[in-house]
């Protein structure tokens, strides 16, 4: 079963994308890196995006040949790139160039581990006990996005026309005022990639003025769901003295406007659907069944995640753990898989998850296992994208309940990889993705442990008819509202922002919307 439906393609994208940088400089700013290089025995490597937001990306950056600044933490990044920091990129055909910021470990520790992670992470998903507001962490937050403000201006600097820049997600809030007030004209917007909090939690970081004012030397400001922009106009209302209309879903502060708008993030779907249907899928699934044990006869659940406390892990375990209590019939016929990425280790609240997961899989593997079957196979392990997708199209369910989250691009994911037989999205109702893909699942509270195992029983229990019908309907949303669609709307918008903005110059005040 695979959906055709597209939307916008890589090609098109960049066209809309060059439409409204014409000449001028288009830059990315991201934490992460597109390609990083490293030694293997001796060898030059190159570790391309496979996946994700930079998969998606770099080809619209290669159309646009632009500037991509983003952190250099790959072991040989530095022995390739010129005395500006800079190297070409891709290899073999050369087309933008990646700016590379270099971090000392303090920064690092403070900038990244520390402010981003155990700040700005805890915050805005809600989940404020877990904050660590440290002195430290702040200073090298605000020291680090100076250093990236500083690669973006240097990297515009003598070009013609002012620059075009896109700073991605919590990493980066600072640097926009920064750019803001070197480069007045310039066309800024940032998209936020995890979720924004009411303003009573958002008030909770000791520095939510300065992150408010940074975030609004933006033109355009992103978020995945209508709700996040109410609730940022709500903080930047409440947090500022600026003028909101939310009528117009913009923000006016120092003399400046900033748009707010939503853009749900999307995944390559199309992508997707062909990893689940590539020989390396059918070979890595018949390896992994034999090698963990998994009856052809078994139905499958499947996780797919970080290891992350915002994820649910824990709470979806109790809820299997219940539903085989009260559902003894399923015992050696389901079977679930969950494959977690270990992330952000060090870090107490992620080193604790980590040890609970464990816990929780022996306990439960003790509790209902025989010598012939093993409730929750779980791995750790590296598994490629072929594998995952594998994963996601012999799945009977795809559980996706996190406790919080900005989208989840998991559930997307899971729907586009169900190419044979149809498969069942269960999802937690706390999840981004539940706008667009809500009405076609199986909802849950990922903490109500009896409803949670009350809905995996009843997605058990859906008809191979209602199942189709479900999955084409969820394909039909992913591929619509691709990742390509999420440029071409940014885009979009901002050109009509930016035609706003010349149009003032010339005519006079601007209009109310645009």
């Amino acid at each position: 079963m695979n959906s055709n439906t597209t939307g916008a393609t890589a090609e098109s994208a960049a066209e809309t994308v060059a439409r409204l940088c014409d000449d001028r400089e288009l830059v990315v700013a991201s934490n992460r890196e597109p390609y990083s290089h490293a030694r293997e025995d001796g060898e030059l490597t190159v570790d391309r995006p496979a996946g994700g937001l930079t998969a998606a990306l770099d080809p619209v950056m290669q159309a646009a040949e632009g500037t991509w600044v983003a952190w250099g933490d790959g072991d040989a990044d530095r022995e390739v790139v010129g005395p500006d920091d800079a190297v070409a990129v891709p290899p073999e055909d050369p087309s933008y160039d990646l700016r590379r910021v270099w971090l000392t470990d303090e920064q690092v520790e403070g900038y990244y581990r520390g402010y981003s992670n155990r700040v700005l992470w805890p915050v805005c998903h809600l989940d404020i006990a877990k904050m660590t507001p440290r002195e430290e962490f702040w200073r090298e937050y605000r020291e680090t996005n100076a250093d990236f403000a500083d690669a973006i201006l240097d990297s515009t600097d003598g070009a013609d026309g002012d620059p075009v820049v896109w700073f991605q997600d919590y990493h980066l809030s600072l640097a926009p005022r920064t750019v803001r007030e070197a480069r007045p004209d310039a066309f800024l917007a940032h998209f936020w990639h995890i979720p924004w909090p009411s303003w009573d939690v958002f008030r909770a970081c000791p520095q939510y003025e300065a992150l408010l004012d940074g975030l609004l030397a933006n033109d355009l400001v992103g978020f995945h769901t209508e709700e996040y922009c109410r609730n940022f106009l709500d903080c930047a209302d409440a947090g500022t003295d600026a003028r909101v209309d939310r009528s117009s879903g913009s923000v006016s502060y120092r003399g400046h406007r900033t748009f707010v708008r939503s853009f749900p993030l999307g995944i390559d779907a199309a992508r997707q659907a062909d990893l689940a249907e590539s020989d390396a899928a059918d070979e890595w699934w018949a390896q992994f069944r034999e090698a963990r044990g998994i009856d052809p006869s078994e139905t499958v659940a499947v996780g797919v995640e970080r290891l992350d406390y915002t994820k649910g892990i824990p709470e979806r375990l109790a809820a299997l753990e219940r539903f085989w209590e009260e559902n003894p019939e399923w015992r050696g016929d389901l079977t679930y898989v969950q494959k977690g990425t270990e992330s952000r280790s060090g870090i107490a609240a992620y080193d604790a998850l980590q040890d609970r997961v464990a816990d929780a899989v022996e306990r439960i593997n003790d509790r209902f296992g025989t010598d012939e079957w093993t409730p929750v196979v779980y791995t750790t392990d590296h598994l490629p994208e072929a594998g995952i997708a594998a994963l996601y199209r012999e799945a009977d369910l795809g559980l996706v309940t996190p406790v919080r989250d900005g989208m989840n691009l998991v559930a997307k994911e899971f729907a586009a990889a169900q190419t044979r037989d149809p498969g069942v999205l269960v999802l937690s109702e706390l999840a981004g993705a539940t706008e667009q893909l809500g009405e076609e699942s199986v909802l849950v509270h990922p903490y109500d442990t009896a409803g949670f195992a009350d809905a995996i029983g009843e997605a058990l229990s859906l008809s191979r008819a209602e199942r189709r019908q479900r999955t084409a309907d969820l394909q039909r949303a992913v591929h619509a509202e691709d990742v390509y669609d999420w440029l071409e709307s940014t885009f979009e918008t901002a050109a009509a922002i930016e035609r706003g903005r010349r149009s003032v110059r010339t005519t006079g005040p601007r209009p109310t919307d645009d």
